[in-house]
């Protein structure tokens, strides 16, 4: 049991950091029950998200910002396998964005299919505040991270969550903060995905202690994904060199790390989850310990999988048969996705062949104005997401949700994207009432998932 404080046995200086220390602890941890009770009973057809809060701290190594984590759950799973962290970036405009990671369909998509969990942190960052007081991990954020873990195994009753190993995706600030968790947590991370960010050009001005580096870091896959315009502006530049940076000191030492310029965008996030996600996928097809094993050790990549490119952007071709400097070539983690990687860095998206799947739990109810209420729910598609759904009656179109999908950053999606690749609000609901049913309430209704490159799924009907 931890040594109770007398306060009239320390100095006066003393106790001020005393007295300061106690409040904190009071306040902190009186917030993050209340938080916990809260969220412990937000659900969705698909699963289930939680949410704790952490004040500011004064405290010398803490955190000095207070923060919002919000955790997806996927319903089903009696063990998660794992933790798909989606990281902001820095100032106010992407601490808010932030708030709406983990309900994002297409990342939740990728979270189910490998039975994972999907987490969204959100730091209260002031306008004049440094942003490296938390995108720097050793300024307090690391541990606060991983006790949101420690809090969310307890709430969620999956004891595993403080133990199962992570994908770390980071948008700018976020991506300086995942280079440095690459460096202090190696064990833990799976794969790691670079947008437009990364701490090296920091550490290599000393403007922040430059990180011990650990073999095992060198082991983590990881993708440096910076947007080509970004290259010649000089707002931007910083962005730029820390992905070619990242690169070029990872893959000199053998690390499997490939480098994917947005041919489209600048600092925003466009269309880049088309790749992301595909990149997490593989990645986790290798390296997650096997469903009920009872190491978390992960797996080392598989080198016989991997396909190598010239950094200009030649034809990928099986790492057996490239010809060239391999510690100066781009890594990819199998074939399937050397395809998707070849047509990004030319188009910066990817393409869809195949169909959604069908929207599920259709259900209707008439309401007392006589109109009809359609729900559902529907998954993602996993190569592209969901664009909108159509709803029909008696065979002929009557509406569509949203009526007009917007794509301000990328393709127009049900879940607008922001410049954060998150979800824009309000997050809209999969629901459609129809004012102009007919007065018995009779007809035949049928949803349809169209994803984000057109294609149309099987209708379903309540």
């Amino acid at each position: 049991m931890a040594r109770p404080y007398h306060l009239a046995a320390v100095s006066n200086s003393q106790t001020g950091f005393v007295r300061a220390w106690l409040v904190s602890t009071f306040r902190r941890w009186h917030f993050l029950v209340l938080c916990i009770a809260v969220a412990a009973g937000e659900s969705s057809a698909a699963g289930r998200y939680l949410e704790v809060k952490y004040p500011a701290s004064e405290m010398p190594g803490e955190l000095q910002m207070g923060v919002t984590y919000t955790l997806w759950l996927p319903d089903d799973v009696k063990t998660i396998r794992g933790i798909i962290v989606h990281q902001h970036g820095c100032g106010t405009g992407a601490c808010k964005g932030g708030e709406t990671a983990a309900y994002d369909l297409h990342w939740q998509a990728l979270a189910k299919k490998w039975e994972c969990a999907l987490l969204g942190p959100s730091y209260q960052q002031a306008e004049q505040q440094n942003c490296r007081l938390w995108c720097d991990p050793r300024n307090g954020s690391a541990k606060t991270f991983l006790k949101s873990l420690d809090d969310f195994a307890v709430q969620s009753q999956h004891p595993e969550l403080n133990a199962v190993p992570w994908c770390l995706w980071g948008h700018s600030g976020g991506g300086f903060w995942a280079s440095l968790m690459q460096t202090m947590y190696p064990e833990r991370i799976v794969a790691l995905w670079f947008r437009s960010g990364g701490a090296i050009n920091a550490w290599a001005k000393e403007e922040i202690p430059r990180p011990q580096f650990p073999a095992a870091a060198f082991g983590i896959p990881a993708m440096c994904n910076p947007g080509i315009k970004e290259r010649d502006d000089p707002k931007m530049v910083g962005a730029w060199t820390a992905g070619t940076g990242l690169f070029h000191l990872y893959r000199s030492q053998g690390a499997p790390i490939g480098f994917a310029a947005d041919p489209r965008s600048s600092h925003e996030c466009a269309d880049s989850r088309y790749l992301a996600i595909p990149f997490f996928d593989a990645c986790l097809e290798q390296r997650l310990p096997e469903a009920g094993a009872n190491s978390q050790a992960l797996k080392p990549v598989d080198k016989k999988q991997a396909w190598l490119s010239t950094l200009s952007g030649d034809k990928p071709v099986p790492a057996a048969e490239y010809k060239g400097l391999e510690n100066e070539s781009v890594w990819l983690p199998n074939a399937k996705f050397a395809a998707f990687w070849e047509e990004y860095i030319r188009v910066g998206s990817v393409t869809d062949t195949t169909p959604p799947s069908a929207p599920s739990d259709v259900r209707k109810k008439v309401n007392a104005d006589g109109s009809i209420e359609i729900t559902w729910d529907a998954a993602a598609d996993f190569e592209s997401g969901l664009k909108n759904f159509i709803i029909r009656r008696d065979g002929k179109a009557i509406g569509q949700v949203p009526e007009k999908p917007v794509g301000k950053f990328g393709r127009p999606l049900f879940q607008s994207m922001s410049y954060h690749d998150t979800p824009e609000r309000p997050l809209l609901e999969m629901k459609f009432v129809d004012m102009t049913a007919k007065p018995d309430g009779a007809g035949k209704y049928e949803v349809i998932s169209v994803n984000s490159v057109g294609l149309e799924s099987e209708p379903a009907k309540p």
